[in-house]
């Protein structure tokens, strides 16, 4: 049994995480970490206050992006393999994570747990060496705490190293009219109350459009990638791995 813990404990990301676990025959959940939730339980395992009184083979990650890497340097003091969900990691606050995690254990960071985020990620990226143009278009809810989101941060680093990026040219009226820039791709992100996760990649030809979409209607589809992300990220070698795709 792989003993596995979860950090933001009472999160909507982390309860459908925690119902996988203990619904599964060969994870076992061994610990919560939420100092907002100290002293409380879920699923009949009290949530600590305190990194130290954690103990787990591997610790899945959604915390805040503010606690993120305070929480992580814990994970690795205490040699646990980390599995990191929580959004916001730039190609910057990556190469962060890089420095501070190491080369000891494996840290695997999943910009989206959903399989068909995976796929849309990937087929985008293959798809852009052959347009002329590319965009992202994201939607999240309106309490979503950052901006652009980690699935299009990805998907904008992924389709720029295969060539893909979006024309230029038009002149801004209004600063961030044409959207953020990552890697020479433009991404919108749209923040609306009835909205979970939805990213729509735009690639365009001379009359043609290429439209990829991917939509999560409920956190439970983020849950099956979690576990296959705790069943696997031992398995690579030490150091940090980005996306859902490293254990495929």
């Amino acid at each position: 049994m792989i003993r596995v813990a979860v950090s933001g404990a009472g999160g909507n990301l982390a309860g459908p995480i925690i119902e996988g676990i203990v619904a599964s025959d060969d994870l076992t959940l061994s610990g919560l970490f939420n100092p907002k939730r100290a002293a409380s339980e879920m699923a009949g395992v009290p949530i600590a206050g305190e990194q130290a009184d954690v103990d787990a083979d591997v610790m899945i990650e959604t915390a805040h992006p503010d606690v993120v890497f305070d929480n992580l340097a814990s994970w690795r003091d205490l040699g646990m393999a980390a599995v990191v969900g929580t959004s916001g990691f730039t190609p910057e606050r990556l190469d962060h994570l890089r420095e501070l995690w190491g080369t000891g254990a494996p840290c695997l960071v999943v910009p989206n747990f959903a399989i068909g985020a995976v796929l849309m990620m990937r087929f985008a990226a293959e798809a852009a060496g052959h347009f002329e143009a590319v965009e992202v278009i994201e939607r999240h809810h309106s309490s979503k705490p950052d901006a652009p989101s980690g699935t299009a941060l990805a998907s904008a680093m992924g389709i720029g190293a295969a060539g893909g990026t979006s024309a230029e040219g038009s002149e801004e009226l209004v600063t961030g009219a044409r959207g953020a820039s990552v890697e020479g791709v433009r991404i919108h992100s749209l923040r609306l109350p009835g909205v979970l996760s939805q990213q729509e990649v735009a690639l365009s030809n001379a009359g043609e459009v290429l439209s990829i979409e991917h939509l999560s209607t409920s956190y439970q589809s983020f849950a099956a990638g979690a576990l296959l992300a705790a069943r696997k990220v031992q398995s690579l070698p030490g150091g940090v791995h980005l996306g859902l795709d490293a254990v495929l």
